[in-house]
């Protein structure tokens, strides 16, 4: 069985989903909206928040940054880049609130820095981002770590997901499908691909959604998925370049409520005759129902 351990939760194959609400840059740089969006994951019932860290110097080169780009923090792509990012005060009052309310946080880290940061607060688990999944030094230095690592695998061909995997291994490690189209369109999600990676990589398979609406997340889990992550927000009409993937927290308390029905649902693949159905039975079956009823007794016996 494929499985690993986040925090005090065990994660794969036969475990509830795991529900990871993704904060991102939702926050707008404000430490207050990223505490209402952990208040709407830890009252909907989710698992863990995360957010997202960059050593923006390292990770963006200077002309990018001096790109213009009229944004809340300035005139340049640099200061929206800057103004985005949470400090060590910020993140010490973001660990303390997520203690205080009983749910996780973790962070994908674009940079060596921003994974030496985020160790400070000892995680759960690490993400990789979709786009980082060619960076094998953020590879090998985030493994190092010794955490469960989480890595999306959107645009990305199957042989470079090999490749990662050859450099960070299979051990405590989830992939998750994912289509990195912000929003994806119905036809671009290739939920099939899930139970494909599930029997080809062997390690437990997740699936992160930016489509529009809940369905095709919820039907991840049918075919698999054993953790959901989705981006939050409070107003998909917020500034930001995130939120119009997002879902808003009615959205989020449906689908975590839909994914546990199906769960329920997808029961133990075991065929057998219910005692609810024996009525209709009795009532509906012509051919048979006497001799199946006597030898359910005597099974019952």
């Amino acid at each position: 069985m494929a499985e690993i351990k986040i925090g005090d939760t065990y994660v794969g194959d036969g475990r509830p989903c795991f529900v990871i609400a993704e904060i991102g840059i939702n926050h707008n740089g404000s430490v207050e909206l990223a505490k209402r969006l952990i208040d709407m994951a830890a009252s909907s019932g989710c698992d863990a928040v995360k957010f997202q860290k960059r050593t923006v110097d390292v990770v963006y080169t200077p002309e990018e940054l001096a790109k213009p780009r009229k944004n809340p923090f300035g005139e340049t792509n640099g200061a929206l880049k800057r103004g985005l990012e949470f400090d060590l005060s910020d993140y010490l009052e973001i660990d303390e609130y997520c203690r205080r309310n009983g749910i996780m946080w973790f962070a994908s880290c674009w940079d060596e820095a921003s994974v030496d940061f985020i160790d400070k607060f000892n995680p759960p688990c690490y993400k990789i981002a979709s786009a980082s999944l060619t960076d094998d030094n953020l590879l090998r230095h985030t493994r190092s770590k010794g955490k469960p690592i989480i890595l999306s695998t959107g645009m990305s061909t199957p042989m470079q997901i090999d490749h990662a995997i050859s450099v960070i291994g299979r051990g405590n490690l989830v992939l998750m499908h994912t289509c990195s189209t912000y929003p994806s369109r119905p036809e671009e999600l290739n939920l099939r691909t899930i139970p494909v990676m599930s029997e080809e990589y062997r390690v437990p398979i997740g699936y992160s959604g930016h489509e529009i609406g809940i369905f095709p997340s919820v039907c991840s889990i049918a075919l698999g998925a054993c953790i959901v992550e989705r981006h939050i927000t409070l107003d998909r009409g917020l500034w930001g370049s995130d939120q119009a993937a997002s879902i808003e927290g009615s959205e989020l308390r449906t689908m975590i409520q839909e994914i546990r029905s199906i769960e329920v649902a997808l029961g133990d693949g075991v065929k057998r005759l219910l005692p609810s159905e024996i009525p209709i039975l009795e009532k509906l079956r012509r051919v048979g129902a006497a001799v199946l009823m006597d030898t359910t007794a005597r099974q019952a016996a």
